[in-house]
């Protein structure tokens, strides 16, 4: 449950930062959650749902596209989901893949980017 809440928190708080990487877990958790929320919100209201699902746009794009960077893709990559059928299978394999296990061209690794930065003696 812990691990739900903090990558929703992440997700929400990078509402609209297209920049960096997310791992699995981070974009996986995010989606679910966005999913059960939206289902039980159109369950009771329909418009709530709509609505739930029309303000979760920017995240979810924003998530995805720090996602594809975590496999060294281009965030740009999404717009291959508007491909029927073809494009949602290709996003879904590549959000599934497993990230770069170093740094690459959009950042440090996820695990990296949540370590404190040190410095060391003589360096400033």
């Amino acid at each position: 449950m812990e691990e739900i809440q903090k990558a929703v928190k992440t997700c929400l708080s990078k509402y609209a930062d297209f920049n960096g990487r997310a791992a699995r877990p981070e974009f996986w958790w995010f989606i679910l959650a966005q999913v059960v929320v939206s289902l039980v919100l159109s369950m009771v209201a329909p418009v709530l749902g709509w609505l739930f699902s029309l303000a979760m746009i920017v995240p979810t794009v924003a998530a995805g596209s720090r996602r594809l960077h975590d496999i060294g893709k281009s965030g740009w990559l999404q717009l291959v989901g508007f491909i029927p059928l073809i494009g949602w299978i290709l996003l879904v394999y590549w959000a599934a893949q497993p990230g770069e296990a170093r740094s690459n061209q959009y950042g440090l690794t996820p695990q990296d980017a949540e370590l404190p930065a040190t410095v060391m003696p003589g360096e400033q």
